[in-house]
């Protein structure tokens, strides 16, 4: 059964080690500290991670989100980069795209490199569209 919480504006409440505010306007919410969380349109299910940098996004968003199962994911994303960036050898602006991925993922920010790994979704559909031959 859900549970249902009224907070008033300014209120402090703690969810899952997270300490969480509700802001002045009584519609968003601080966090007071780290924690782990990722919006609805950040969510990739895994049938979506169909293209190379749709499967590191999910193998990157995994390992945030769930942190006692990171190793088990960490030589998959090493794999897939390692993959992607010998295909991507001739495409520059996905290399130039990949470093910043691959430098928070180091350091373990990753949520930011999933931010940095959706700048390779576009680049990487316009390099996998197929261009049309000129009509005759």
């Amino acid at each position: 059964m859900p549970l249902k919480i009224d907070l008033k504006p300014g209120e402090k409440f703690v969810l899952n080690g997270a300490v969480v505010s509700v802001g002045r306007d009584g519609r968003s919410l601080l966090l007071q500290n780290e924690a782990v969380l990722l919006r609805e349109k950040d969510i990739m299910q895994e049938e979506d991670a169909n293209t190379p940098a749709r499967r590191i996004y999910f193998t990157v968003m995994l390992m945030y989100i769930d942190p006692p199962n990171r190793e088990r994911y960490i030589y998959q994303y090493q794999m897939l980069v390692e993959g992607f960036a010998q295909a991507s050898a001739a495409a520059p602006e996905l290399q130039k795209a990949l470093i910043p991925m691959i430098q928070n993922v180091a350091a373990g920010d990753y949520y930011h490199a999933l931010r940095q790994c959706r700048k390779l979704f576009d680049i990487e559909s316009q390099l996998l569209t197929p261009v049309a031959e000129p009509e005759a």
